[in-house]
């Protein structure tokens, strides 16, 4: 078995134990690339809608919650899509880990090599919100209103900062010698 899988099996069993409990579950996939100047970039999206307008740390791993009979992978690529707009490329993907946000919400997060790959328009699936509060009016947005590579230092700076962590794994992952994830 491949080592980067077998802590999967940890994170399934963590994950029904969680969600046994009630805890939020979400799962992404955090695309990175060799920048021009060598350095690792990621693709991070920002998060739609008027709460995360202006306010800093608002971009995210592409992620999405998920039930319990749904697996982390098959959530990640799902989430993807309806986030990105478009399908995660085909690359293969490796468990990062599992990270707690502020909020109790874990996300299990996936990694993969996309040295090619670009999005021209973001075109994400929308939440319906009221807004204001109690108003009785609602509106549509987007859960993700824009996304774009960054420099893994930058991201440290723009994603909310429980994901903050995952990029940490994947660089350990990335610098790694005895892993090939191209």
């Amino acid at each position: 078995m491949d080592p980067l899988w077998d802590a999967c099996e940890d994170c399934e069993r963590d994950r029904a134990a969680e969600q046994s409990a009630g805890m939020v579950q979400s799962a992404g996939v955090l695309l990175w690339r060799t920048g021009p100047d060598e350095g690792v970039e990621v693709f991070v999206a920002h998060m739609g809608g008027p709460f995360w307008q202006h306010r800093p740390r608002a971009w995210s791993v592409p992620k999405g919650e998920h039930a319990a009979d749904e697996s982390p992978l098959d959530a990640a690529v799902r989430e993807f899509a309806e986030e990105i707009g478009v399908p995660v490329p085909d690359v293969p993907l490796v468990l990062l880990g599992t990270f707690r946000q502020a909020s109790g919400k874990r996300v299990t997060v996936f990694a993969g090599h996309a040295q090619d790959f670009d999005v021209a328009e973001v075109r994400s699936n929308t939440v319906r919100l009221e807004l204001p509060r109690g108003s009785g009016r609602f509106v549509d947005v987007p859960e993700v209103d824009q996304a774009q590579w960054v420099p893994v230092d930058q991201a440290r700076e723009l994603l909310v900062a429980g994901q903050v962590p995952a990029l940490d794994a994947l660089l350990s992952v990335v610098r790694a010698p005895s892993i090939d994830l191209t």
